[in-house]
This record gives structure tokens, sequence and C-alpha cells, in this order.
């Protein structure tokens, strides 16, 4: 079932490619505030070079959680500039049974944050201070 839920999902939000250091990213782009919520929950697995991009109408600081993530991940805080602020790699799925209130959150001051599998971000080349160019990336709704 989480499968074919996350499929859908996947089908119904555009993606852009983003050059990173040693990688092309394939990236769903989560502009309103349902798709930013939602992002990459139920997913079983996630592809090399692919993930979600959330784009915020501010650089303002911003918190990401766990929540039905599946996959651990990479989380990529990036500033208004392209410049990569933080990243939090291998950030651990959690038990589904947790409260929510238990739910460990990651965060940082971000215009954008990129979500990628876990390990992938070193692997693509991404660290702090690396510029992206983000010219292409799309408003938030």
């Amino acid at each position: 079932m989480y499968d074919l839920f996350a499929m859908v999902i996947a089908l119904l939000l555009p993606t852009i490619v983003v050059h990173a250091p040693r990688a092309e990213l394939t990236l769903e782009v989560a502009r309103t505030e349902a798709q930013r919520e939602h992002g990459l929950m139920y997913r079983t697995a996630i592809p090399p070079h692919t993930g979600m991009i959330f784009i915020f109408e501010r650089d303002a600081p911003v918190k990401f959680w766990m929540k039905n993530t599946l996959v651990p991940l990479d989380m990529i805080f990036i500033g208004p500039d392209g410049t990569v602020r933080q990243i939090f790699s291998n950030v651990p799925v959690v038990n589904q049974t947790l409260p929510n209130s238990d739910i460990p959150r990651e965060g940082g001051v971000a215009k954008w944050v990129i979500e990628l599998r876990a390990g992938e971000a070193v692997q693509d080349g991404l660290a702090r201070g690396v510029k992206l160019d983000l010219r292409g990336v799309p408003s938030p709704q």
C-alpha cells in the first residue's frame, strides 16, 4: 500500500534537475504547505540522485521530522544564494508508534531544503559552503 501511495504522490509533483558537484539530482518539487508537510513520507526506497526540494517563501528557521518516513535521509539546508549551510546526514527512521511530541526534529535557517537518501549528500559532493545554482527552482505557492 505504501509503495502505491508514494508512486501516486510522486507522479503529481513536478521535478527539476539540480547540478551537484558530482551528480545531477532529480528532485520532486514541494512548493505548497501540504506538499512540504507530506514530503517523502511512506517511500520504501529512494533511487540514487533523486529526492525532494522544499521551497519556502523566505529564508527563515525551518524544522523537519521523520514522521512516517520509512528510509533514512540526508537533509541539506540551503540559503537564498544557493550556499549549503548545514547538512544533517543519515537522519534515522523513527518508530511509527512514537508519539509526535517525541519525534526528533532537525532544523536550521533555509530558503530551500533538499532531502536525499542517506549517504547521498557526501557521495554527490554536497558539503557546507558548496554553492548550487537554484535559479530554475519555482517559487512557493
